[in-house]
């Protein structure tokens, strides 16, 4: 069981960016249903979520799943149509395969070590890809305590896909902030020698050399220290997304070193 702290609209950045790269892998879905898996003792986050959805995909369900029975119980008065909850863990107590499971800040508890065997069982529960479908998703990370910074890995039924970092630009002093909100695959690995702190490190050159764009503001400079990013990693989304604080990196340029 997590702490279960959960600030209202904490989870912002992840919905916004959800609804915006999977709305219509949701919109084809005849039944498209999400997960909040381990929303904690209060439900805001599972209303928010399906509020956001459906501003994207109308005929999305959201299901709260959370491993302690009172806050089930105390999540039950906020049911509405298209939201319930259900006691449950990474088995997923729903009898279709879901379009998305959306679990934030819960494997921070965990141990390294046991995070590779949780992907494999959430995303064998992932709806299946098929033709014109990838599947369902995947979205596992950590934000601090008001959603200002972000960073969460997307993984589809066959496994890892992206990480994306996310912040509130006006609270950010250097990109390697974010380095406290790495997913728990990563944030042991932010050391010499390994992808991500190599990452992270020319993020912040990018971030020091773009600094005459900050006299038009927090965001140019961002988009201009992602734009030089481009020239020497994965970067997989467009301005559209930079411009929200965001950049997404293909996993596997990130992907914790073996051996």
């Amino acid at each position: 069981m997590t702490r279960g702290t959960t600030n209202p609209n904490r989870l912002r950045r992840m919905d916004r960016w959800i609804a915006a790269t999977h709305g219509a892998e949701l919109r084809r879905a005849a039944d498209p249903v999400a997960i909040d898996l381990g929303y904690g003792a209060a439900p805001w986050t599972a209303v928010e979520l399906l509020g956001r959805l459906r501003t994207v995909a109308p005929r999305a369900r959201v299901v709260g799943v959370e491993i302690e029975p009172a806050r089930v119980a105390a999540a039950r008065p906020y049911e509405r149509d298209g939201l319930v909850f259900r006691h449950g863990g990474f088995e997923i107590p729903v009898p279709r395969r879901p379009h998305l499971v959306r679990a934030a800040n819960v494997l921070r508890q965990y141990d390294e070590s046991e995070v590779a065997a949780v992907w494999e069982r959430l995303c064998a529960r992932l709806a299946p890809a098929g033709p014109g479908s990838r599947g369902g998703l995947l979205v596992e990370g950590t934000c601090d305590e008001i959603g200002r910074r972000h960073v969460w890995v997307a993984l589809g039924p066959e496994g890892p896909r992206t990480v994306t970092f996310a912040t509130r630009l006006g609270s950010l002093q250097r990109p390697s902030d974010l380095a406290e909100r790495l997913p728990k695959a990563l944030i042991h690995r932010n050391v010499p020698g390994e992808p991500v702190h190599a990452f992270l490190r020319d993020f912040d050159r990018a971030w020091a050399a773009a600094a005459p764009y900050a006299s038009y503001g927090a965001r140019q400079r961002w988009i201009h220290a992602v734009r030089d990013l481009t020239a020497d990693w994965p970067v997989t989304d467009s301005p559209a997304r930079w411009r929200q604080g965001e950049v997404t990196v293909a996993w596997g340029a990130l992907a914790p070193r073996t051996g």
